[in-house]
């Protein structure tokens, strides 16, 4: 059997990495909800009570809220301090995060305004 040039070689295993890279880009680019324009909200129980609870009067967008407690949440989106809150568009568009007290400092109107760029964006 004749060798292939090294040249072939290298080639087919960069072939073979960039079809990886995009089977995982493609993965990770799913979101924890159905709907186009989603805001999430990762959570710990042990952190319940610093919760948002203005999530429900979004307008425009679903509304999901997850615990990191159970499942691969906290991995899967580089969960790092609670509540995270984050805004989906088929991926993420923007995250907001707690202050050094676990509490969110982001508003209702503050991720409304995302939420509605978005929307305007597809107009």
């Amino acid at each position: 059997m004749k060798n292939l040039d090294p040249v072939w070689n290298i080639f087919c295993a960069y072939l073979f990495l960039i079809f990886f890279i995009l089977l995982a880009g493609g993965i990770s680019a799913q979101t924890p909800c159905e709907e186009d324009v989603c805001v999430v909200e990762f959570n710990a129980d042990w952190n319940e009570a610093n919760g948002v609870d203005y999530l429900n009067k979004l307008t425009d967008c679903g509304v999901k809220k997850i615990s990191i407690d159970e499942g691969t949440w906290q991995k899967e989106y580089g969960i790092v301090v609670v509540p995270t809150i984050i805004v989906f568009n088929g991926k993420e568009v923007k995250r907001f995060q707690a202050d050094l007290s676990f509490k969110m400092a982001a508003t209702r109107e503050d991720i409304q305004e995302v939420v509605d760029e978005i929307i305007m964006s597809d107009f």
